[in-house]
């Protein structure tokens, strides 16, 4: 369909657009915006109209665009003049400038940063910021940032760490974890330590995780190894438990940059005796391979970090890949419940502010982050929910992709030359769910992801006297379906996980 469109007219692709059934019109717009022809963006800017069409089309259009692996300058162009200056509804600004900063960052990775329209994008982001009112829009820009990751920003991204309240420290140090090791200097580290040890305020236990994680994931000094292992002496046993798991996980990974460094601190009796490693928490953090061959590592990772009263505080479930020396995040889903220590009748550490009732989710996909979404904010929001719960899980990420588009002319020794053409594309379809049940005191979360990938693969000869073609295409589908229940009215608390992976058709 793609390379259909590519020779279209703007009249015909607007007509295609405007003639199709709705049910049909989300699949064009996909193939549009994949298309990137001049015909097909003129058309998309014609058609799409942000203060009338269902917000389902705009959030298509945003989404495929900010997945776009190639994206073009007219692109960014386009998505940037729909946002300008208009009255959008809350999901589709927030997708939209989420969408820009994954734009800015493809096209930088290009070398297209010194582009008028990609500053353009920048200071889009960087304006909105410095003008953003609610804590909730400063978290939305941050996460552009983090899509964007420009080297520039990262001052930025570290003033938000260090004074900002706990959703905009949260996303901000999320922001700087997605930082390759050669941006993380010795000011970011700084800045790092003094939000794990507490040094000029309080930190919500999640930010502090994730500066140690940071500090211990890119050439971590041994000072800083040693400083963190003493520091869960300190801290409440689920925490403890839940950080010193994950220095045992990188102690176990042979790949891992501070392996060394942690094994020769292991060798000090001092450090590593039963009075550090015996802690008898219910938090839990674990990473393993789904699938292994020559070229490719499949992972899959799970991170659950609980209050001292046995409720889940927040869990990440990693799928990625690893392929000569690259990693790539192919889909991260985390899931976050605060506020919920003064339900349960616990007590807040020292110093620590009371956080609003909240349960959310937020998604990476292809190294995209999307819009965080909301299941419930505040008490009275959270019975409202639970009386009139559907039970239907929310979408995260529905749609088609075009992941890799090659075009290339290879002149032959012989003076003949071939044409070689690849097209990849993913079909995708994830959906996540929380259900909290306050009588039956249990706490339910499952993502169920289902994808499709193609590839299709032609090498052509084309000459006077010969004509000859290659043509190989392949298909594979999966499902992954993970699953959590916490029954949590008794002590010791119940817990079950599940992941199912269904049978892998591959043609």
């Amino acid at each position: 369909f793609i390379q259909m469109l590519r020779s279209a007219k703007k009249r015909d692709v607007l007509q295609l657009l405007r003639r199709a059934p709705e049910e049909m019109r989300p699949f064009l717009v996909e193939a549009a915006v994949a298309t990137q022809s001049v015909a097909s963006l003129a058309a998309l800017s014609d058609f799409l109209d942000f203060s009338k069409e269902p917000k389902s089309l705009m959030e298509k259009f945003l989404y495929t665009a900010a997945f776009s692996p190639r994206p073009s300058r007219e692109l960014l162009h386009l998505v940037l003049d729909k946002l300008d200056g208009k009255q959008l509804a809350p999901e589709t600004w927030e997708t939209g400038i989420i969408a820009v900063g994954s734009l800015v960052g493809k096209l930088c990775q290009q070398k297209l940063c010194g582009l008028q329209v990609v500053e353009r994008g920048v200071e889009t982001i960087l304006r909105g910021l410095r003008g953003a009112e609610g804590e909730p829009e400063v978290v939305i820009y941050l996460l552009a940032l983090g899509n964007a990751m420009l080297p520039e920003t990262i001052p930025t991204l570290l003033d938000h760490a260090e004074d900002g309240p706990t959703a905009v420290t949260a996303a901000a140090t999320s922001a700087l974890q997605r930082f390759p090791i050669l941006h993380i200097s010795s000011k970011v580290k700084q800045v790092m330590r003094r939000i794990f040890h507490q040094k000029r305020k309080s930190y919500d236990k999640t930010c502090r995780l994730a500066a140690a994680e940071i500090l211990l994931d890119n050439h971590p000094l041994p000072m800083d190894v040693i400083n963190i292992l003493l520091a869960t002496s300190e801290m409440e046993t689920e925490t403890a438990t839940f950080l010193l798991l994950k220095v045992q996980n990188r102690l176990r990974d042979h790949h891992h940059l501070a392996r060394d460094i942690m094994k020769d601190i292991m060798e000090d009796p001092r450090i590593n005796n039963y009075n550090f490693f015996s802690k008898v928490g219910i938090s839990s953090s674990f990473s393993g391979p789904l699938t292994v061959t020559q070229d490719l590592i499949s992972t899959f990772g799970l991170d659950l970090l609980f209050l001292e009263g046995g409720f889940l505080r927040k869990s990440v479930s990693d799928f990625s890949l690893l392929s000569h020396g690259q990693r790539l995040h192919a889909a991260q889903v985390t899931f976050e419940a605060q506020g919920m220590e003064s339900m349960m009748g616990e007590n807040l550490s020292e110093g620590e502010e009371e956080p609003e009732l909240m349960a959310g989710m937020s998604a990476t996909f292809f190294d995209v982050q999307l819009r965080p979404i909301v299941f419930f904010q505040g008490y009275t929001d959270l019975m409202a929910k639970v009386l009139l719960s559907s039970g239907e899980p929310t979408s995260v990420v529905k749609g088609n992709l075009l992941l890799m588009d090659h075009h290339q002319v290879i002149p032959l020794q012989s003076g003949l030359q071939v044409t070689v053409k690849l097209q990849g594309g993913l079909g995708l379809d994830i959906s996540a769910d929380m259900d909290v049940n306050i009588w039956e005191q249990e706490l339910k979360t499952s993502v169920n992801a289902r994808g499709s990938l193609a590839m299709d693969f032609q090498a052509e000869l084309d000459s006077p006297f010969l004509q000859a073609t290659l043509r190989r295409q392949t298909e594979v589908e999966t499902s992954i379906h993970f699953d959590t229940m916490l029954r949590f009215s008794s002590s010791p608390m119940l817990m079950c996980l599940q992941l199912r992976e269904e049978q892998v058709p591959y043609r």
